[in-house]
């Protein structure tokens, strides 16, 4: 299953718990493609952070108005390299 998550109209302050919501709803496999104004790399850090080896992070588009990432959750806990 592929969900489209476009926070492009969402306020800024809300637009991290939304992400990180809908990427919790997902089961392994399954991906989401995020809509962004900007280079959405700071999301890139908190999600390595906190949900470690649990994506792959793809980048669709790059700017310079718009940025499309294709986020999937792999169904793994963590990548095996921290323990």
């Amino acid at each position: 299953m592929s969900t489209t998550v476009d926070v492009r109209s969402i306020v800024p302050r809300e637009r991290h718990p939304l992400i990180f919501s809908t990427f919790d709803g997902l089961k392994a496999g399954d991906t989401m493609e995020l809509v962004n104004d900007h280079d959405p790399k700071p999301l890139f850090y908190q999600l390595q952070a906190e949900r470690h080896g649990q994506f792959s992070w793809d980048y669709l588009e790059q700017g310079p108005e718009t940025w499309r990432v294709r986020i999937a959750k792999t169904g793994r806990d963590c990548c095996g390299s921290c323990s």
